[in-house]
């Protein structure tokens, strides 16, 4: 019997990575997020962690040789981006000696309880585009490298 379409790719699908795949990879990058929330690491422990996790983003779509690596990374960037922003949301009450606060003309006017609901709200929101972006710009790097690889394969269309 020979399956062609969508069910000869597996679990891949038009990301051109497994789901899990995707999840894996964006949770190689959570380790910084608690090690730098609780201030774990110095300066070379923490650019490591920051660039170890990207490196090998890139390194397994150029490895899996993934037709257009910008598409699974801007996915593994949203997930991470997530995953950040649960750490960061986990994490909160141990990474600020004074939690964040809304200062200038907006000082004191909610409640304490909405003001921190709001700096919470804008973290999340913080940490799900950041996340996107660094996917993003990782699968722009890739993409360049990948046309670059001789005989690499290219997105039909």
């Amino acid at each position: 019997m020979k399956v062609s379409g969508r069910a000869a790719q597996g679990s891949r699908g038009r990301l051109g990575l497994p789901v899990l795949g995707v999840i894996g990879l964006a949770l190689l990058g959570v380790p910084r997020v608690v090690a730098h929330d609780l201030g774990l690491v110095g300066a070379a422990g923490n650019a490591f962690l920051v660039w170890a996790p990207l490196t090998v983003w890139v390194a397994v779509v150029l490895w899996r040789r993934v037709p257009n690596p910008l598409v699974p990374l801007i996915a593994v960037g949203v997930a991470y981006g997530v995953l950040l922003a649960v750490a960061h949301q986990a994490t909160w009450a141990w990474a600020f000696d004074t939690p964040p606060a809304l200062g200038g003309g907006l000082e004191g006017v909610l409640p304490p309880a909405a003001e921190g609901f709001l700096m919470r709200g804008f973290s999340f929101v913080s940490s799900l585009f950041v996340g996107t972006l660094v996917g993003a710009g990782c699968g722009v790097v890739a993409w360049l490298v990948s046309r670059a690889i001789p005989g690499y394969p290219r997105t039909p269309g």
